[in-house]
């Protein structure tokens, strides 16, 4: 089988369109539609069927494509192992991170590619949720991403997933709260308090929602931002409280707040970085995965 075809085939799966495959490819799409005539010919099986004004893939499509990951994987792997030849990890790496984890890694993670000669990292903020990620992927040589530590996993069958750090949420609360001397605070004393949050699908909330269920106390969210430093400003004013992550560098209202763990209940947010299956064989993408597990170590360590 062509492996231009696979990749034209992957493409239509990871972007749901031909049109977005075309774009994806740099070409037209009489272009995607006919590389995907040919794969069919050629396997002697239909890939792709009508759905509406577009096309899906059948059964025998979408096993394909599983088989298309390892395929081109096998090529990147063989590219890779030349590219050790060539010496060093030379090339671009395209990065995706959401804000909370770039306002956290990013400073320390872009001296540390300055250190490595040949290496070119694209960094971009996202905020995304966890069911924006396998359609980033399809964008990103890395997606840095972030669940609720009790949520399903990613898919691992065109994905690889590799753990980075492991973040506890704590309550912030306003200083001169009733709650704010105590080393701990049970959420069921936080049952009739005023929450701020952050988007609903969003980690946080998510772990928010989470331990409502475990706990059968629900929390009030007055107002739902996703900006951890305004979070920390609304905290500061008395307007509510907050489920805030533990590493996260604190914004100039961290002073009139205070921290607080939860008592009794691990509450967390996983945070992973996520990239096609077998692209961190590339040596730049195994540099970067690298330089991701030593700057998160860093940063737990931190006081």
């Amino acid at each position: 089988m062509d492996v231009g075809r696979l990749r034209v085939l992957r493409e239509l799966a990871d972007r749901g369109s031909v049109t977005a495959a075309a774009k994806a490819l740099h070409c037209t799409p009489s272009a995607v539609s006919q590389q995907l005539r040919a794969l069919q010919a050629e396997v002697g099986l239909v890939l792709t069927e009508p759905a509406g004004r577009g096309l899906r893939l059948t059964d025998a499509g979408r096993a394909l494509v599983v088989r298309a990951d390892e395929v081109i994987a096998a090529v990147d792997r063989a590219e890779a192992e030349l590219d050790v030849f060539r010496s060093l990890p030379r090339g671009r790496v395209r990065v995706a991170i959401f804000p909370s984890a770039a306002l956290m890694l990013l400073p320390g993670l872009l001296h540390r590619f300055a250190e490595v000669e040949g290496l070119d990292v694209e960094v971009r903020d996202v905020d995304m949720t966890p069911a924006e990620v396998p359609g980033l992927v399809a964008d990103f040589d890395i997606v840095v991403t972030h669940r609720d530590e009790h949520a399903e996993p990613f898919p691992s069958d065109r994905l690889d997933v590799v753990p980075l750090l492991r973040e506890p949420l704590d309550v912030a609360l306003p200083r001169g709260h009733r709650l704010a001397k105590g080393r701990r605070v049970d959420l069921t004393e936080l049952a009739g308090e005023q929450w701020i949050s952050v988007d609903v699908g969003f980690p946080v909330d998510d772990v928010l929602r989470s331990l409502a269920v475990r706990t059968g106390v629900r929390p009030q969210v007055k107002q739902r931002i996703n900006d951890f430093r305004i979070i920390e400003a609304l905290v500061a004013a008395g307007h509510g409280i907050a489920l805030l992550p533990r590493y996260t560098l604190a914004g100039t209202w961290s002073r009139r707040i205070v921290r607080r763990p939860l008592a009794g209940i691990r509450a967390a947010r996983l945070i992973e970085a996520v990239l096609r299956t077998g692209a961190g064989t590339r040596p730049p993408v195994a540099t970067v995965l690298d330089l991701l597990h030593a700057e998160a170590a860093a940063v737990t360590k931190q006081p």
